[in-house]
């Protein structure tokens, strides 16, 4: 798969539709389109700020659901989906997911 991120017709349509908190600030994503990766937020961490905060502690941050298609915390943050799936893609992060 080619994406252009500056082509509107190339960025995907996609939702987050499962999560799961790994150690390390980490998350593993299931993408609509049957794709999946292991996203670090640790460069979130490096930048800081009032609500990645909260999420330094392990408890919060097993605390993410999916809201609308999108990582979320109870305090509000959120991340896009199809951000993580273009820097996912553009890193050779993206797998099949295993047929059920």
């Amino acid at each position: 798969m080619s994406l252009d991120p500056t082509e509107p017709s190339d960025l995907p349509t996609v939702d987050v539709l499962r999560l799961r908190p790994l150690e390390g600030r980490r998350l593993w994503l299931r993408f609509s389109d049957g794709r999946e990766g292991t996203f670090d937020l640790a460069p979130l961490f490096e930048k800081g700020g009032s609500m990645i905060e909260p999420l330094r502690d392990a408890a919060f941050f097993a605390r993410a659901f999916v809201e609308m298609g999108a990582p979320t915390w109870p305090n509000g943050f959120d991340l896009d989906p199809i951000n993580l799936y273009l820097q996912l893609h553009a890193e050779g992060q993206l797998t099949t997911a295993d047929a059920a």
